[in-house]
């Protein structure tokens, strides 16, 4: 009990204390015109209150991930605390405020055109592709998970096929219409239900009598599986997603003020990361250990773990409503996934969306693609899902640290995490089932010297940097 709310304590403490480090080297300027106030279209670009910019936010970001993925990250025991806190503190709030922040000073730019802007034209023809296909790819499994869940709660007649078909209807609504007419209404009173439901399930445990186990370094895993590098990659948005990275420009379209940017990007993660802790410390206590968490994984399952429990610890009522704030999570995840790929795509082409028909034009493809997926094995999709997106967080730190060091910033706030996430992702596809398959006495020493690389790389070309002007939005664009 004590690990987990020290663990907590020490989320917010990180909030406070590093978040603004993190603002100061930025260099948050409350003076300066963000794209809400120069570019407002009435669709994308549409200046909102802060408050809701953080709730829209960690909605976006919150999506299976720090439930679905802190309870199969659960199974490594307590261990699964540590990463959580470190990850959402040093790493996944720094990688979401930047993505965030380097947005806002670059006119809204999606990831692309930002990793493009500092990494190179190459990578962003491949970021292009790479951000489409995975957040396709979290459209179909943010579509797929609350459909199964919903069809548990609702009559035989309502099956996960016709609640892939509602989810998707409301996905078109949400991805076409502007930004403040569906997401901005609503995301408010979800978020709310959200965080009532997760602190709702930690209480029945505080109250209930479980004990949270305290933290030990011990592998606790029961089929013995590597800490490293599979826990850094089950565990992603409850402590660092490139998903994220694809949400933040979304909402530096509306953030009026850049030194709203720590509340709503480095605050939004961190209440995530608190998200997950609940639910990781839930799983490994509530079914008696790891052992009983993975029989119960075995027979059905995160969704059924999660509905098991939401009604035991809250009741028929408050369970039901818990399950339902976590079909929340994903639903308003996975409609923003299409909305970020539609304007990715646009952005790529330079097609202007304040025409309907062009948002049409290129979201029904989207939409057509992500439901033939929805047919596939949900769990093919989630791992393939879980490595890209790694990946892709990987890049935008190095972006982000290319940008401090371009701009003579202390860049080592980005740098040590992207040399470690280059570390995490090169590792766990040499060893990965869908990767290459090859033993630790390879991927491990292959991974830490890819890393290594990456960071001597970095540094080299950084030599050239020297203290200059901050970049205009052109020459991000360019």
């Amino acid at each position: 009990m004590i690990t987990f709310l020290v663990s907590v304590v020490a989320l917010i403490v990180g909030y406070v204390i590093y978040g603004a480090i993190v603002e100061r080297v930025f260099g948050a300027d409350e003076n300066r015109k963000t794209p809400a106030l120069t570019q407002q279209d009435g669709v994308d670009f549409v200046p909102l209150d802060w408050k809701k910019n953080f709730l829209i936010q960690l909605l976006n970001i919150a999506g299976l991930g720090p439930v679905f993925g802190a309870i199969s990250g659960a199974l490594w025991g307590p261990v699964a605390f540590l990463w959580i806190v470190l990850g959402g503190i040093f790493a996944g709030a720094v990688h979401d405020y930047f993505s965030g922040m380097i947005s806002m000073r670059h006119g809204g730019a999606s990831v692309p055109e930002m990793v493009g802007g500092y990494l190179g034209k190459g990578m962003k023809y491949f970021i292009n592709f790479f951000s489409v296909v995975l957040l396709v790819l979290v459209g179909t499994v943010f579509m797929t998970g609350p459909a199964a869940l919903l069809a548990v709660l609702t009559p035989e007649a309502l099956t996960k096929s016709v609640w892939v078909i509602i989810i998707l209807v409301y996905y078109i609504l949400a991805t076409m219409l502007p930004i403040d007419k569906v997401i901005g209404r609503i995301y408010p009173v979800f978020a709310v239900v959200l965080l009532i439901m997760a602190f709702g399930i930690i209480g029945g445990i505080f109250f209930g009598g479980y004990q949270i186990p305290e933290l030990t370094l011990a592998n606790l895993h029961p089929k013995n599986a590597p800490i490293w590098p599979l826990l850094f990659i089950t565990i992603a948005c409850g402590a660092i997603s490139g998903f994220h990275g694809t949400q933040s420009p979304l909402i530096a379209r509306c953030t009026v003020n850049e030194k709203l940017g720590r509340r709503v990007f480095y605050g939004a993660m961190i209440a995530e990361s608190v998200i997950a802790l609940i639910w990781a410390a839930a799983a490994m206590t509530f079914f008696g250990g790891t052992g009983g968490l993975a029989e119960a994984l075995a027979n059905g399952g995160p969704g059924a773990v999660v509905n098991k429990i939401s009604i035991t610890l809250l009741g028929a009522v408050g369970g039901t409503l818990a399950v339902l704030g976590v079909i929340v999570l994903p639903i308003t995840s996975g409609d923003t996934a299409f909305r970020s790929a539609r304007l990715t795509i646009a952005d790529f082409l330079g097609i202007k969306q304040g025409k309907i028909a062009n948002r049409f034009m290129i979201s029904i493809p989207l939409f057509v693609i992500g439901y033939t997926l929805s047919q596939l094995d949900f769990t093919i999709i989630w791992r393939y899902f879980a490595w890209s997106n790694q990946t892709l967080a990987m890049i935008m730190l190095w972006t982000a640290a290319t940008y401090l060091a371009k701009n003579g910033k202390f860049h080592w706030i980005t740098t040590i995490p992207a040399t470690f996430m280059t570390a995490v992702t090169i590792t766990y596809i040499l060893q990965a089932p869908e990767g290459f398959r090859l033993g630790t006495q390879i991927s491990y020493p292959v991974g830490m010297l890819a890393a290594a690389l990456a960071m001597g790389l970095f540094l080299i070309r950084t030599r050239a940097f020297g203290a200059k002007p901050e970049e205009s939005s052109a020459s991000v664009k360019a």
